[in-house]
């Protein structure tokens, strides 16, 4: 079952003796489809999901920041006055987002809590942006900061870009923060413009957690991300958002076979993400598949960022007559696949699905259905 804030109330009361002041919650994220456009300024489609960062606090009169993660049992103390990059792993993503707050010209007020989650580290879910919103909460909740949900979800990115030196783009910070129950959001990545889409009726997303990690910092993703903007540099664009299907095929011949593939993938994923928005609004839950399954292949053979595990669990999902269609899911190289099937079978499919994926990789998979969930937000402790 998902963490509440009970859990982390009662966390709280076992560290510091007394109920929190504040609980707040962060949740990550799925991406149904618009993999690798969001720092090329294009459409993401992700929705909020009921796995979620959780922070139960209560302010300090001093300048320190203190923070007990339940998960790694561990605690980290700061304070607010000459931040400095340590290298301290989980600690600097709260450091980061403070220094970001603060840069930001944001005052701060220092606050004691305990840290729990159950969003999947390195699972491409994105725990690391839920982290930093449920960190901005949480400074914003015990500062009586204004809460601005995209303002602040920059701000987490900077965080991530500047302080922990992941050039990762916007989407999921601000998925973290602008989630709305019910739907996924189709975001576009140049003007920050949101457009909730509803989940057709009848339709079950479903994480399909590899088992398999990667390390994004010392990844390939910062390569990709580089070979896009080289291949914008060709085209004379800002961004390869600005590059259509057409002028691609005219042109493309004068890039480099590589730099051509990783275009194209960009190019035709951004087509594929505002059709799939269309498809759900429609209610056409087969036609959103098929456009997760191109995805996939596209992903897997001209951006070359899904892996064996990634690729065994997409056919063991497509393998199972519920399923509309599924695609790895976050950055790649590992983590999480996504489906879509039929909401009547979700649970079977589940089985079924981490049956066979076990049988051909000798991996136990965490397969689960999830909900779409609402953004960063305080919740009362029930």
């Amino acid at each position: 079952m998902p963490l509440t804030a009970r859990d982390a109330a009662e966390q709280f009361a076992q560290r510091f003796g007394g109920p929190p002041s504040l609980v707040v919650r962060a949740p990550g994220r799925v991406n149904l489809i618009g993999e690798h456009t969001d720092y090329n300024d294009g459409f993401v489609l992700p929705l909020a999901i009921d796995r979620a960062i959780w922070i139960a606090l209560r302010p300090r009169d001093d300048r320190r920041v203190v923070v007990h993660s339940v998960e790694n049992d561990q605690t980290a103390e700061f304070s607010l006055d000459g931040l400095k990059h340590t290298d301290d792993g989980w600690p600097e993503y709260l450091k980061g987002t403070a220094w970001s707050l603060q840069d930001a010209g944001h005052a701060l007020g220092a606050w004691e809590g305990v840290l729990l989650g159950d969003v999947p580290i390195g699972a491409g879910l994105s725990s690391s942006a839920a982290l930093e919103m449920a960190t901005a909460r949480a400074f914003a909740a015990a500062g009586n900061l204004d809460w601005d949900p995209t303002a602040m979800a920059k701000l987490g990115q900077r965080a991530e870009n500047q302080w922990v030196g992941m050039r990762c783009g916007i989407m999921d910070q601000l998925i973290s923060a602008t989630g709305r129950a019910g739907h996924a959001v189709l975001i576009d990545c140049r003007s920050l413009a949101i457009r909730p889409v509803p989940l057709p009726e009848g339709l079950a997303v479903v994480v399909l957690d590899t088992s398999t990690r990667r390390g994004l910092v010392d990844s390939a993703y910062n390569e990709r991300r580089s070979q896009c903007e080289s291949a914008a540099e060709f085209f004379q664009v800002p961004a390869l958002r600005d590059v259509d299907f057409e002028r691609f095929v005219e042109s493309a011949g004068g890039l480099d076979e590589t730099t051509r593939r990783r275009a194209m993938h960009v190019v035709t994923e951004n087509d594929r993400t505002v059709q799939a928005a269309e498809a759900m609004r429609r209610g056409d839950a087969r036609a959103l598949g098929t456009l997760m399954n191109k995805s996939h292949e596209s992903l897997r053979d001209d951006y070359e960022v899904s892996s064996d595990a990634l690729n065994a669990m997409v056919e063991a999902a497509l393998a199972h007559e519920a399923c509309y269609g599924a695609r790895m899911t976050g950055a790649g190289f590992g983590g999480c696949a996504v489906a879509v099937v039929d909401a009547e079978q979700g649970d079977e499919f589940a089985a079924a699905t981490a049956m066979r994926y076990a049988k051909q990789t000798g991996h136990e998979p965490a397969i689960y259905v999830c909900r779409a969930t609402d953004g960063a937000g305080v919740v009362e402790v029930e």
